[in-house]
């Protein structure tokens, strides 16, 4: 029997709303985009690491981004992000999909790798991990879960959010969750980049860590803890709820 193979999507594009042009934002000499795609090639399991971003004009120099970095990179739907996750996906054929935001420059490799085993090992529709900081972890699905939601979903956040629909029905798909167990000497801590002070906050953590390659969960963690008052920049930011849209 022939091994699942697995892609990564990474979804990102030009136009987000909160923080514009976010993906392209100067993130200790490099652009915020160019660390999330090089944290996602790292993953353990993943063949192929795809940029699946929008089919506008401006999106096409993250497209070279990615294309730079030997990547491969791939341009849909605007707003539909779950049909240019399809499209992407009929594009590069898979049995599973990891699932990577392009506002995330903390994406683990280590706990990703884990997630695509255990996602392979339980045959799950949806596979995450809990317990890990905001921005840090990522959810595989399966391509026939995928095109399932493709069929059935029909509420815009459905489509724009990519696999609400799953977690709404758990009674059609598989879906397995495990707590991710490891040291956090930081409680909360929110490493995604929405908004200016989220940037900050990774700037400044950047800065101090980054010599070149990936550092790890762990580093940022011992340097938060040294380094408390940082995690008060972005502390009051609310992050949107999976039923918004727009």
């Amino acid at each position: 029997m022939n091994k699942p193979s697995v892609i990564a999507l990474v979804q990102a594009r030009m136009g987000s709303t909160r923080l514009k042009s976010k993906a392209l934002a100067d993130l200790a000499g490099k652009p915020l985009l160019h660390h999330v795609l090089e944290r996602t090639a790292m993953i353990p399991g993943v063949q192929t690491v795809v940029l699946a971003t929008a089919d506008s004009d401006v999106n096409r120099q993250l497209m070279h981004l990615a294309l730079s970095m030997g990547l491969e990179a791939f341009a849909g739907p605007e707003e539909n992000v779950q049909e240019r996750f399809y499209l992407a996906s009929e594009m590069f054929p898979c049995d599973y999909i990891v699932r990577v935001t392009g506002d995330n420059p903390f994406t683990d490799p280590d706990f990703a790798g884990e997630t695509v085993a255990l996602a392979l090992k339980t045959g799950a529709d949806l596979c995450s991990f809990t317990n890990l900081p905001l921005g840090v972890g990522v959810e595989i699905i399966s391509k026939k879960a995928l095109d399932r939601c493709r069929r059935e979903s029909s509420l815009p956040y459905h489509y724009e959010h990519v696999t609400p629909y799953i977690k709404e029905h758990p009674e059609l798909f598989t879906i397995v969750r495990r707590e991710a167990r490891y040291e956090n000497p930081c409680g909360d801590v929110r490493l995604t980049v929405d908004t200016a002070e989220d940037l900050e906050l990774a700037r400044r953590i950047y800065e101090a860590l980054y010599r070149g390659s990936p550092f790890s969960l762990d580093e940022v963690l011992r340097f938060l803890r040294d380094n408390p008052g940082l995690m008060e920049i972005n502390r009051h930011v609310e992050q949107k709820p999976m039923t918004s849209s727009g």
